[in-house]
């Protein structure tokens, strides 16, 4: 069961008059503001009084029966990649703070949420510029992860802040972004659900790129049905009930290729344990070998399609502000000033190649199951020395790229028992395939832990 209470939840409740919305509202801001958790790394900025606005306004609206639907009033977090009306967007650095305009309109995904009566109770805090599945940020300090707190676990990145929000109820869903896995990444190592979407159905507009090839936006949450809610909202496509396809029929593929690599024990133990329990209630399940999960690897040799988009936008600002950026960050970045046209030519020719023969081959089957990431999330301690930091980072998004780079779609479930760190099973599948992952997804969250 959800730690706190779904978006489903929360809107009986507001329709049966049993809490408010300026209650949620506050509560939220309570959890943020408390000095013993994680608000203040966790949020950029704290959008207090607009918050409380917005929420008696839908309070009001409520009352005269005339709410935007029945989430409004429900508080969520945005990224610090988004624009929203009258903020400064930083992407969680310091370099687009000299002299930067406040954004004259929301993002076409913040606007849409609002159009629903979702509450922006703040923006969150996240790796800079979003190039790491690892969640530090020197500028604004980094959130610890939901895992054995007192030790500092990294959160996941980069939609770091985002993913804390939701697991501390500071909001009840976040808005984040996914170019190789930065909404799914935080969401297995905090135990809770974040989703890739196919990139075509969601705006990439008002929103700092990383890659526009890979960049997708889309949900963290705490269940299923939540994250497929969001995604309705983002993808502006209407609210449907979500229908959990039944276990027994499913048809999934484990791929043997680059995957199941070089595992930790515990993320080994809980996928072949998830596995099993499917396979006792009637999924059919194959492992596969998947070859070209070797060609990405190729592809990506001189930094592949991330380092050559970041380099075309940044490298006037690198000019001018370099000294700010994380220099984590600007040494992944530079690496595409070494990548011709041609190279990137090239690179485009063999990802269509890439996704075509994807899909072929998983035509035969309803999705791919895999672990999320590799590895359990790390202290933010064990990670001081670059090599270190260098090789958590490939292993938290060495799965979940996979599926950016073939335009697919993809969801993270916590598959742990309670008490046991976290970990992520990810289903994912060609682009398109949005609607039968929520269904495969809700059929299976709520037994993978036995």
């Amino acid at each position: 069961m959800p730690k706190h209470p779904t978006l489903a939840s929360l809107a009986d409740d507001l329709e049966r008059g049993r809490i408010s919305a300026h209650q949620l509202v506050e509560e939220c801001l309570a959890k943020i503001a408390d000095p013993r958790g994680e608000g203040e790394r966790t949020f950029i900025h704290v959008d207090k009084e607009a918050a409380i606005a917005a929420a008696d306004a839908m309070d009001r609206l409520r009352k005269a029966n005339a709410a935007p639907s029945r989430f409004a009033g429900i508080p969520i977090s945005i990224k610090d990649l988004f624009d929203i009306k009258g903020q400064v967007t930083r992407a969680g650095s310091r370099a687009l703070e000299e002299g930067a305009m406040p954004a004259e309109q929301d993002a076409p995904v913040v606007a849409r949420l609002r159009r629903e009566g979702f509450v922006v109770i703040g923006r969150t805090n996240m790796t800079e510029f979003a190039f790491s599945g690892i969640g530090i940020n020197p500028h604004y300090g980094t959130p610890k992860g939901a895992w054995n707190r007192s030790e500092g676990h990294i959160p996941g990145g980069s939609s770091s802040g985002a993913a804390v929000s939701v697991v501390d109820g500071m909001a009840h869903g976040a808005l984040g972004t996914d170019t190789g896995g930065s909404c799914r990444i935080p969401a297995a190592y905090n135990g809770i659900v974040g989703y890739k979407p196919t990139q075509r159905r969601i705006p990439l507009d008002g929103g700092v790129p990383l890659s526009f090839s890979l960049d997708s936006y889309g949900p963290l949450a705490r269940s299923v049905a939540c994250c497929a809610t969001l995604d309705a909202v983002l993808a502006d496509e209407p609210i449907v009930p979500l229908r959990p396809r039944p276990i027994k029929g499913m048809h999934l593929a484990v791929p043997t290729t680059v995957v199941l690599d070089d595992l930790d024990d515990e993320v080994a133990r809980t996928f072949e344990r998830a596995l099993d329990t499917l396979s006792r209630q009637g999924a059919d399940i194959e492992r596969i070998e998947m070859p070209e999960f070797h060609d990405i690897g190729v592809m990506n040799t001189k930094g592949g399609f991330a380092a050559a988009e970041s380099y075309a936008w940044h490298r006037y600002l690198l000019t001018s502000r370099g000294d700010v950026y994380d220099p984590r960050v600007s040494v992944r970045i530079l690496r595409g000033e070494s990548i011709s046209a041609a190279d990137y030519i090239d690179l485009l020719d063999a990802r269509r190649s890439l996704i075509a023969r994807v899909n072929a081959r998983l035509e035969p089957y309803h999705a791919l199951i895999m672990p999320t990431t590799a590895n359990t999330p790390p202290r933010i301690a064990d990670l001081a020395d670059d090599k270190a930091f260098a090789l958590a980072n490939m292993r938290s998004l060495r799965n979940c790229s996979l599926i950016n780079m073939i335009d697919g779609c993809a969801i993270s479930l916590p598959a742990h028992r309670e008490g046991e760190v976290p970990v992520g099973l990810m289903l994912a599948s060609s682009g398109g395939s949005d609607r039968c992952i929520f269904g495969l997804a809700a059929g299976m969250e709520t037994v993978i832990h036995v």
